[in-house]
């Protein structure tokens, strides 16, 4: 099984105003002021879970879970993908939202409303005791790993379990949900510590680590420095490379598609990446330990994972692909 940790929250995507108004000028003030929102469970982890659900994994969540409106439709959309959600803890407190306006090259700009709310609660003492052996794989990423008390219950569970598990980190920086840029640094060290696999976007990387003449490669190097296997840099539309600790490396070009918006590109490609290693015998079964097992093709991994990120732009919010997308692409 793979155990995803993390964000639980529910996207609410700001559509155009309602109503255009009769040329009035206080009618025509009022329906500009109004906004549509069409909304759905999200969460970079979570959506990470969805995504390996969606080709055929078992797959599971670890969140606080709250009891509100917005939770009872966020269990119930998870257990209908199949997610195991036994791992997750129950709150009263209210769901974290996030506010999305679509850009006109189809990225997106992001509101969080996390003011203690479910998943930002999470704390050390709730973490489970011992984890099922079936689970071979723990992921984690985005605000949940920097917003306490929860990054620090996350970063302990990692901690804990690595060495035992593959451990899969992508730092998604949120920065409007946590500015401080020098917790973000310290999370990545601690998760990167105990990590056997390490995902980040460009974006991230330069933010991680400004004033440096090639970010990238000092991400890498940061990675390996602290006992990562394997680490992937994803581009957007110029696609994304990866690196073992062993000196291959692979590199993509972007799947040129029309896209409708950018939101879930990444976890797509990381719930891919994890998939096609399981697929592939490199996950060792529990108990097995958390080393990438046997040389891993890179570029195959690479091809498969910038494929599915590229059809998950073609439709509207993280709406991930399956297994018989990726057959028919």
């Amino acid at each position: 099984m793979y155990l995803c940790c993390g964000d639980a929250l529910y996207d609410l995507f700001l559509t155009s105003p309602a109503g255009s108004g009769d040329g009035a000028g206080h009618a025509h003030r009022a329906s500009a002021s109004r906004v549509a929102l069409a909304g759905d469970v999200g969460g970079s982890p979570l959506n990470v879970a969805s995504g390996l659900a969606r080709l055929g994994n078992a797959s599971g969540y670890l969140t606080k879970l709250s009891s509100d409106l917005f939770g009872q439709r966020m269990r119930a959309k998870l257990l209908a993908e199949g997610i195991d959600l036994s791992a997750c803890i129950d709150t009263d407190r209210n769901t974290t939202l996030a506010i999305i306006e679509k850009n006109p090259d189809g990225s997106a700009r992001y509101v969080f409303y996390t003011d203690g709310t479910a998943d930002a609660s999470l704390e050390v003492a709730e973490l489970p005791g011992v984890l099922p052996d079936a689970v071979r794989v723990l992921h984690f990423g985005s605000y949940s790993t920097a917003i306490e008390p929860t990054g620090t219950a996350l970063e302990a569970l990692a901690t804990r379990e690595a060495g035992s598990r593959l451990i899969s980190y992508d730092p998604n920086l949120r920065t409007m949900v946590v500015p401080d840029m020098d917790m973000w640094r310290t999370r990545f060290d601690g998760f990167a510590r105990a990590a056997t696999l390490v995902k980040a976007s460009d974006e991230d990387i330069a933010e991680l680590f400004p004033g440096t003449t090639d970010p990238e490669t000092r991400f890498v190097a940061e990675c390996f420095e602290r006992g990562v296997e394997l680490a992937f840099i994803t581009r957007g539309a110029r696609g994304a490379s990866a690196f073992s600790s062993a000196g291959d490396e692979a590199h993509g070009e972007g799947v040129e598609v029309e896209v409708v918006d950018t939101v879930g590109a990444g976890d797509t490609f990381q719930a891919t990446v994890l998939h096609w290693l399981g697929q592939h015998g490199h996950v060792a079964p529990a108990g097995g330990g958390s080393s990438i097992e046997g040389r891993v093709d890179l570029q195959g991994c690479l091809t498969l994972a910038l494929r599915a990120a590229s059809i998950v732009c073609t439709r509207a919010g993280a709406d991930l692909p399956t297994l018989t997308d990726l057959a028919d692409g």
